[in-house]
C-alpha cells in the first residue's frame, strides 16, 4: 500500500531521499564534470590523440563521406580540446545526408572518464547527428547503460560535447547497484 493511502507518512521520506539520489547519480553520469574536484593532472603523451582534426583523421567534426554516400562499418573517435578520448562512435552504417547531417544505421556510442576509463554505453537504432552543434537525435527507442543502471527512453536528444542527453516516452530505468544509492545503513 502506497505511504500516503494508509496514513503513514515514514516511508515517503526514503523514497524522496532515494529519488533525489538517484537523479544526483543520473547528473553525475552523464557530467562528470558536476562532481570533479580540481586535480593536478599527470602529463601523458599520446599517440593517437590529437586536440583537432587533421585533413587526414577521422573524428566527429571531420568525417569523410561525401554527400549522399554510405559507408559500412564505421568507426570514430572522438577527442576533447586535451587530446583525450571522449567517446567512440561505432556504426554499422552511416550516410552523410548534406553539409550538416549525418544519419547512423546501428550506432553504438562509448563514452570515457577523464581517466580514460569506459563510462555509458549509448545504443540507438536511427540516429541523426548535426555537425554543427553535435547533438546527436533519434525518434526511435534509445537505451542507456553504465555499470550501475539501464535507462531507456522512446527519443532522445544528446550532446556529444557535453555528455548530457534528453529521454522522452516511455522512459524506464533499472538500478542494477543500489548499495551507493542507500549506503551504509549499518552505521
Amino acid at each position: 500500500m502506497l505511504p500516503f493511502r494508509n496514513g503513514r507518512s515514514g516511508n515517503w521520506g526514503l523514497v524522496v531521499c532515494v529519488l533525489s539520489i538517484l537523479l544526483l547519480l543520473i547528473l553525475f553520469a552523464i557530467d562528470p564534470a558536476i562532481a570533479a574536484k580540481p586535480k593536478l593532472r599527470k602529463e601523458k603523451k599520446s599517440l593517437s590523440a590529437t586536440p583537432s582534426a587533421s585533413a587526414g583523421e577521422q573524428s566527429l567534426t571531420n568525417i569523410p563521406l561525401p554527400i549522399g554516400h554510405e559507408a559500412k562499418g564505421l568507426v570514430l573517435p572522438d577527442f576533447d580540446l586535451e587530446g583525450r578520448l571522449r567517446g567512440r562512435f561505432e556504426a554499422a552504417s552511416a550516410k552523410r545526408l548534406d553539409d550538416y547531417h549525418i544519419g547512423f544505421h546501428s550506432l553504438k556510442i562509448t563514452t570515457y572518464t577523464s581517466e580514460n576509463q569506459p563510462d555509458l554505453i549509448v545504443e540507438l537504432s536511427e540516429s541523426i547527428l548535426n555537425l554543427n552543434t553535435r547533438i546527436l537525435s533519434s525518434n526511435e527507442r534509445t537505451i542507456i547503460k553504465r555499470a550501475d543502471f539501464n535507462i531507456a527512453g522512446d527519443s532522445v536528444e544528446f550532446d556529444t560535447k557535453t555528455h548530457i542527453g534528453r529521454l522522452v516516452g516511455n522512459v524506464k530505468m533499472v538500478i542494477t547497484s543500489q548499495s551507493q544509492l542507500l549506503g551504509n545503513q549499518n552505521q
